[in-house]
């Protein structure tokens, strides 16, 4: 028996498929907020050469899906208050240009507070119905999507722009890895 002590953001080695699937979207929370911690604002707004990605927009970004998947898509109900002010008519792309205009303080209390609310919705709802349960999302047909699904679903786009993190982040100063230090803390 091992006395090693893994990070908080470690999926277990042997779990319920739900502590599996949340293990994962952790540890990739875990990674992404790493990857983006301890910038100053010109940090936060420097593309890499052949993008307009920066690490304040992925912030952003993922700071919308955050709350999109888990007060909409999971609980069915509307978009919370941080979003009330936003520039979505218009420009599909408003959480990533409109980045640049906030302190690192605004982006990172907004990410840090879309997870927290997230996780309070996804936790709710997995106790209430489970992974099987119904969400908020209905197809044409009237189907139900899944709460799995909709986990998959943000599983998906953090690893998409966890990988995109990776290069900007390194463009940036440097920093390279897959997770971060044991010790490490937003």
């Amino acid at each position: 028996m091992s006395d090693k002590v893994y990070p908080p953001w470690e999926p277990p080695f042997a779990g319920s498929e739900s502590e599996h699937l949340l293990g994962s979207l952790e540890r990739l929370r875990a990674t992404f907020r790493w990857k983006a911690d301890a910038l100053d604002a010109e940090q936060l707004r420097t593309p890499i050469p052949s993008s307009t990605l920066t690490v304040g927009g992925l912030l952003k970004h993922l700071a919308v899906q955050e709350d999109y998947a888990s007060a909409v898509k999971v609980a069915g109900g509307e978009m919370p208050s941080p979003w009330d002010d936003n520039g979505w008519d218009g420009d599909n792309d408003w959480e990533f240009s409109s980045a640049a205009l906030q302190s690192p303080t605004e982006l990172y209390a907004l990410y840090d507070g879309a997870v927290a609310r997230s996780r309070a919705i996804i936790g709710a709802a997995l106790d209430d119905r489970g992974l099987d349960g119904d969400s908020g999302v209905t197809l044409d047909d009237g189907t139900k999507a899944s709460v799995r699904r909709i986990l998959f679903d943000l599983l998906e786009e953090y690893g998409r722009h966890t990988g995109h993190l990776d290069l900007v982040r390194e463009a940036v100063d440097g920093r390279t890895g897959e997770d971060p230090p044991g010790d490490w803390r937003p």
